[in-house]
């Protein structure tokens, strides 16, 4: 798991319990992963110029890319990039210095941009573009490019998000008890 860990400088990964890394992706700097996350193959975050944070029971599925925005005299915090917990982050999704709450599915393929905000209880569908500074508000579908609210979510809807991002972690469970059982000597996160 080392060279998937990177530091920047003085940046370091820090690292909660029961955590899965792909061995093919790559976490650089100032990134804070809560327990029970799970980083799928080919995934890049690099906070390198401001912080990543992702909650607790979040997924960032395969091929995703995580970045910030530097601290500037025009933006002087820059934009770091914010993940809440129970959040399922599909397929080549891109997420650049914006905020997301809790309970969150985000489509594969979709983008979001520096300084959206992304309330608790949102479903964003596939391919979808939120643009800069946009705020989703809680209990919607959106859809689109840019992204539209489409209509409130249904009960089982709201009840998806959770069970997504539970589904994600028995799945990582299961690698890493796999991963322990063919490297006996390895200790995992």
């Amino acid at each position: 798991m080392a060279e998937v860990l990177r530091p920047y400088k003085d940046l370091i990964p820090r690292i909660g319990q029961r955590v899965m890394l792909d061995a093919s992706s790559v976490v650089i700097g100032d990134v804070r992963l809560a327990d029970d996350v799970s980083i799928w193959p080919l995934v890049a975050i690099r906070g390198d110029v401001n912080t990543v944070s992702i909650g607790a029971r979040t997924n960032i599925q395969d091929g995703s890319v995580l970045h910030v925005t530097h601290k500037s005299s025009r933006n002087p915090e820059g934009n770091p990039l914010v993940v809440g917990e129970d959040v399922t982050v599909g397929h080549k999704v891109m997420l650049h210095g914006c905020i997301i709450g809790n309970r969150v599915l985000v489509g594969m393929g979709s983008i979001l941009l520096d300084g959206a905000t992304i309330e608790d209880d949102v479903m964003i569908g596939a391919g979808s573009l939120v643009p800069q500074n946009k705020r989703l508000e809680s209990g919607y579908l959106y859809l689109g490019s840019p992204v539209k609210q489409i209509r409130p979510l249904k009960p089982e809807e709201r009840e998806g998000l959770k069970y997504s991002a539970n589904n994600y972690v028995k799945w990582k469970d299961d690698y890493l008890a796999q991963e322990s059982q063919s490297h006996p000597d390895s200790s995992s996160s």
